[in-house]
């Protein structure tokens, strides 16, 4: 089932929580891969009514940046949402999600400011202001969001916790193709060529949570996944860091200290397309 305004949304769900049921939701922009339908998956897992919805934010979107070439499937999507257990799908349009004269944004202000933050800082504001809209919107109990993109996960968290929304956010493993390569709708912008390559940056991360794991030094680590990045045919590397898992803010550079957590976050480019990936150590 299909729903493009709050008004039929609410109603829907309304009707599901009547009866006794947990709301559970997904938000995503569609194009779907493997890896969103595992959240919702784990969504169903958690809740007894899962609403997904698609929605390609503009506010995330700096100008000259992908906005209208990002990849679009609604048929192929809702058929697959479908497939995978999700009860409702919410595709609201611009107008829905942001009324006209809108002022009202929001912002996680320093974290959103770190590591993706500097190289695209309308970002994470324009994230954390459709992820409350669309909160408000399902009202579910339970959100999944992939650790994939874990600077997001992180801010989503620290906004519900800020804010008092009361919605438990779970994280969502990354979904990885056979070599590696996290899943993206972003990949099919990708060449046959430039796909055999962009795995380097899994590998690099890879190698660096091993070497840190053994007691090399964080700088050393860094410093070797960055010329393995730029060594595999990346033509631009963003950064690569090695930061505190909730905070995000960057560890020092001597090893690794007794049970110390660190999540490792790269992003680089592949020619004209820019990739993410993460992994803890």
């Amino acid at each position: 089932m299909i729903v493009r305004t709050r008004k039929d949304l609410r109603a829907a769900v309304e009707v599901a929580r009547q009866k006794g049921k947990k709301i559970g939701f997904v938000p995503t922009m569609g194009a779907l891969h493997d890896g969103h339908i595992s959240l919702v998956e784990k969504a169903g897992d958690k809740s007894d009514y899962v609403v997904a919805s698609i929605f390609v934010n503009p506010a995330q979107f700096a100008p000259g940046e992908d906005l209208d070439r990002y990849p679009r499937n609604e048929q192929g999507d809702v058929a697959r949402l479908s497939a995978a257990g999700c009860s409702l799908v919410y595709c609201p349009s611009v107008g829905e999600m942001y009324p006209e004269g809108s002022l009202t944004n929001v912002r996680v202000e320093e974290m959103s400011d770190l590591l993706d933050g500097i190289y695209r800082p309308h970002f994470f504001y324009g994230v954390a202001t459709v992820v409350a809209r669309l909160f408000i919107h399902v009202g579910p109990d339970v959100a999944v969001f992939g650790e994939k993109d874990y600077q997001q996960l992180q801010i989503i968290k620290r906004m519900v916790r800020d804010l008092g929304f009361p919605i438990e956010i779970i994280g969502g493993k990354t979904w990885r193709d056979g070599d590696g390569l996290a899943q993206s709708s972003r990949n099919a912008y990708l060449s046959e060529e430039e796909r055999q390559r962009a795995s380097a940056i899994f590998s690099a991360l890879h190698r660096a949570a091993s070497r840190l794991r053994i007691g090399v030094p964080v700088e050393e680590a860094i410093k070797e996944a960055r010329g393995f990045i730029l060594g595999a045919g990346f033509s631009k590397l963003d950064y690569v860091s090695a930061v505190d898992p909730a905070t995000l803010h960057d560890l020092g550079d001597g090893p690794l200290e007794e049970g110390q957590g660190c999540r490792l976050l790269a992003a680089a480019w592949m020619g004209s397309t820019r990739l993410i990936d993460n992994l803890g150590v």
